[in-house]
This record gives structure tokens, C-alpha cells and sequence, in this order.
């Protein structure tokens, strides 16, 4: 079903992802794709995809690997790739190497998963990576949190990361093929409609985010 889904979606949106890779190759820093190590199934590092939305250097700039709204360091046509999702979109090619699925855990940089406790690590093992994943819905608004808080890296040490971290547990144990479609619906949802989050109204016992 991943090949399946992911075939269809690189045809389907063929469209509107040439069209992007020739817009960055012209602007910005003429760099189409980024790569960024990410652990996958089994604690395994692999290479994700994604479109080039910031600065080469970003992760050494400003909040390393946590990105806030108006960010200076996204750049001008990666605001709207960063907004719409579609910065996400060469995942699809993850999927069909089988490194990511089209739902799941969301796959974190190494210090993310590490800081992760044990028994999560131990849930999101067992599963591929996502394109998106519950807690990419709970936090539609994740880059609007942090862009509030005094301190955003300990912001999102201290406050998201705890709560994503229930999420995927809560993922590995209600994973079936309904929630997956679910969370597909979900995701097209909050992407087109971001005030309008019934996640919690649809999922019951997810663990709650306090801003």
C-alpha cells in the first residue's frame, strides 16, 4: 500500500513538484533537495528528503534543528513549501526505498530520538518513519509555539518534545488501518484548514498538549 500510495501520489502532484524543483534551482541558494540524517526502523539512521526551504548552514545558525515562524533563515519561496507541507513531498521517494512509510513516527534527528525515554524509543523502533504522523497533527502550530516562547529550544525540550513523544506511543498502540486513514484525512485537513483541528475530538485519550 506505501508503493502504492507513494507511486500515485509522485504521478498525481508530478505537476506541481517540477515546477518547484525548477523554481529553487533558479532562487535562493540554487539547491533543489536536502538531505539530513534521520533514525528509522530499528534505531538505523537513513537520509531523509526534503525540498531545500533554509539556508545551507541553518543548522548551525540561530536554533539548530528547531525551526520558528519567520524564521530568518527559511528562505523566501521555502516559506510557502514550509507552510503548505510541500517542502515534505520528496519523502515519497523515502517511502519507496522502504526507509519511511506514509504514516508513522515522524523521524527525528539523533539527538531527538536519543532524548526520547526508553520506552518510546522502544515503540517507534518497531515502526517506519511517516510522511506524517499523529503528532505532525496535534502540532500543525509547533513553528507558531515556538516563535512565542522566550526560549525556544528549551520551549520545545521541556514542553513539545515530552508530549510527541506520548504521541507515538499512543500511535504504536492503537495502529491499525482505519487510524492510519484517519490521520491521512487529518493531515489534508489541518494543511488546508490550520484553525481547524478536531484531532482530539476524533481520537479519544490522546495526550494533551498544554501550551
Amino acid at each position: 500500500m506505501d508503493i502504492l500510495l507513494s507511486l500515485t501520489a509522485l504521478t498525481v502532484l508530478s505537476p506541481i513538484l517540477l515546477p518547484v524543483c525548477a523554481v529553487l534551482l533558479l532562487t535562493g541558494e540554487h539547491e533543489v533537495f536536502y538531505f539530513q540524517e534521520r533514525i528509522g526502523r530499528g534505531g538505523k539512521p537513513f537520509h531523509v528528503w526534503k525540498f531545500a526551504t533554509m539556508l545551507k548552514d541553518s543548522p548551525k545558525l540561530g536554533t539548530g534543528t528547531i525551526t520558528t515562524r519567520n524564521d530568518p533563515r527559511v528562505l523566501p519561496v521555502g516559506r510557502f513549501l514550509r507552510k503548505t507541507k510541500i517542502n515534505e513531498l520528496p519523502q515519497l521517494i523515502n517511502i519507496l526505498t522502504g526507509d519511511m512509510s506514509v504514516i508513522g513516527p515522524r523521524p527525528l534527528v539523533r539527538s531527538g530520538y536519543e532524548a526520547y525515554p526508553e520506552g518510546v524509543r522502544a515503540c517507534i523502533d518497531r515502526l517506519r518513519p511517516g510522511l506524517s504522523g499523529i503528532g505532525s497533527v496535534v502540532f500543525r502550530d509547533e513553528e507558531y509555539y515556538l516563535s512565542q516562547a522566550a526560549d525556544p529550544v528549551k520551549y520545545y525540550s521541556e514542553k513539545i518534545h515530552p508530549v510527541k513523544g506520548e504521541l507515538e506511543k499512543w500511535y504504536f498502540h492503537h495502529q491499525s488501518l482505519s487510524v492510519d486513514c484517519t490521520i491521512i484525512f487529518l493531515t489534508c485537513r489541518v494543511i488546508l484548514f490550520p484553525d481547524n483541528n478536531p484531532a482530539y475530538q476524533i481520537f479519544k485519550g490522546l495526550p494533551v498538549f498544554i501550551p
